[in-house]
């Protein structure tokens, strides 16, 4: 069996302005605990479980090449551009046809993929590939899509949720593999709902990554969602004629497969398939992880000072508590906070951020104004 990554991408990561930009969003930050980009750290983590040369990343035209910059370590060619911005459902499909034009000579029902993220942290590693193993393993020798389930930690209202059917015996029950049908995917609750989720047990948070066999996943998306399902093997053959006429794998610049691709609907994978199959099966996840989705969630995965503070770059700190404090200036510029407490400040070259901690999900609001007011240019 061909085991391949995909990992996803393509995000602008709007809610980290000023320090996520266009052209540098957050999986190409450095947010965890490590000095590693986020996607360094995500195709870091499947050492020993998949070669680099099987691993793809699909992401934006504008960050193909910031992105292959950071991980010179894969093929160049394994950087694909999607031809537009169409969500994960159309991007999955896109993901499908490469593998299917890269190993012409293989099966579908011979490869398997992991689609992973890139802007999340998983930790510890070892558990990260235990859990992802088996979840391979086992939709390998099934017909069934299967995801990744976290227990939560607490009453979250940002995250989608999973509620457990009944148990499946898993392919490594020395391993502490617990495997459950799916009942339903719940999309992100109220407070008091995301209580009762957190008091029954009974529900996961979705982790959005997702493991299938090639010709599974190809069945389920054209039942279930033929308009972009009933078009994977036209995009496969398209890209296997633009690679016969240049005599390279090159998945990206196709006119035809633009043209095809642009007439996508923009549909999430949970919409057009993971709420509409019924062969879903999800594993509960070994690791711990975290989706670094605000500002605040550097509170999580970087030390803070004797006061609460988390301070990086060039700053002179006074009588200020529990607050962010980033200098991402490259210039001799500094940044004083005096007398503030709960806030987030944030030192660009070219734009300042000052927020109150509880306002983090309003950075969008902000990012929203600056493109009606000045364009793109500070975006």
């Amino acid at each position: 069996m061909k085991r391949i990554a995909i990992i996803m991408a393509g995000g602008s990561g709007e809610r980290f302005w000023p320090l996520s930009r266009k052209n540098r969003p957050k999986q190409i930050l450095s947010l965890g605990s490590s000095e590693k980009t986020m996607i360094e750290e995500a195709v870091g983590r499947l050492e020993g479980i998949i070669s680099l040369e099987d691993i793809f990343i699909i992401t934006s035209k504008i960050l193909a090449e910031p992105i292959g910059d950071v991980l010179e370590m894969l093929p160049r060619q394994n950087i694909i551009a999607e031809p537009q911005k169409r969500n994960t459902a159309p991007c999955l499909a896109l993901g499908s046809a490469c593998a299917m034009a890269k190993y012409k000579d293989l099966p579908a029902g011979e490869i398997s993929v992991a689609v992973l993220t890139a802007d999340h942290i998983m930790t510890p590693a070892h558990s990260f590939k235990e859990t992802i193993s088996s979840a391979l393993e086992y939709a390998e020798c099934r017909d069934v899509i299967a995801t990744i389930g976290i227990t939560p930690s607490r009453a979250e209202t940002g995250y989608g949720y999973i509620e457990l059917g009944d148990s499946k015996k898993s392919n490594n029950i020395e391993k502490n593999i617990k495997i459950n049908s799916v009942n339903n995917f719940k999309e992100k609750p109220d407070e008091d709902t995301a209580k009762k989720y957190l008091e029954d047990g009974n529900h996961l948070w979705n982790s959005g990554m997702f493991f299938w066999r090639l010709d599974v996943f190809n069945s389920q998306l054209e039942k279930h969602f033929p308009g972009i399902g009933g078009k994977i093997s036209e995009m496969r053959a398209i890209i296997e004629m633009a690679n016969e006429t240049s005599g390279d794998i090159n998945f990206n610049d196709i006119d035809e497969l633009n043209s095809l691709f642009s007439k996508f609907p923009s549909i999430s994978i949970d919409f057009a398939l993971m709420e509409k199959s019924d062969d879903v099966i999800v594993v509960r996840a070994l690791f711990d992880w975290d989706d670094i989705g605000d500002l605040n969630s550097l509170r999580r995965t970087k030390s803070s000072d004797s006061d609460g503070n988390i301070i990086i770059g060039k700053n002179s700190i006074v009588k200020t508590h529990n607050s962010i404090l980033i200098n991402d200036t490259k210039s001799d510029k500094i940044l004083s906070t005096i007398g503030m407490s709960n806030v987030i400040v944030i030192l660009s070259e070219d734009a300042v951020l000052v927020c109150n901690s509880e306002n983090v999900q309003d950075v969008r609001l902000a990012v929203n104004d600056i493109r009606e007011k000045f364009g793109e240019a500070f975006l």
